[in-house]
């Protein structure tokens, strides 16, 4: 279990750009297509934009046709929080960094094996950490 991370909305808007913001804080969705991890293939491993959290292994990203770079599981048991989502008018599961709550996206039951699962990310929810590289976690 990872240690959380709370911050009132004015220190997030120094941590974060307004696009991150507008995502990971006020639950916003980047056009599809227009995110940078759409077509990245580099080894390493996904974090969440706001705190660090380690959240997906490059292997396990596919190309879902969406418009979002999406995975078919997270790194671990903790690195993800599930809500219920009724929004828009839709039921949906919406996805969540354990650590800092911030909002990455929507989790389907559409995606290929193992896991059936398709974890559908907006780009400015994440930043990529290249293989070999130390993660280390955004300190409060």
């Amino acid at each position: 279990m990872v240690d959380k991370l709370t911050l009132s909305d004015a220190q997030w808007r120094e941590r974060l750009t307004p696009e991150e913001f507008n995502v990971l804080r006020k639950h916003g969705t980047e056009r599809p297509g227009s995110g940078c991890f759409l077509g990245t293939k580099t080894p390493g491993t996904y974090v969440c934009a706001g705190c660090g959290n380690p959240l997906f292994k490059s292997g396990t990203k596919f190309e879902s046709g969406t418009g979002w770079p999406s995975f078919t599981q997270t790194v671990g048991p903790d690195s993800v929080a599930e809500i219920d989502d009724r929004t828009y008018g839709m039921v949906r599961t919406e996805v969540r960094c354990a650590r800092c709550d911030g909002h990455l996206g929507h989790v389907f039951p559409d995606g290929p094996p193992p896991t059936g699962l398709r974890y559908c990310m907006n780009s400015v929810a994440m930043k990529h950490v290249p293989e070999g590289q130390p993660l280390e976690l955004v300190r409060a």
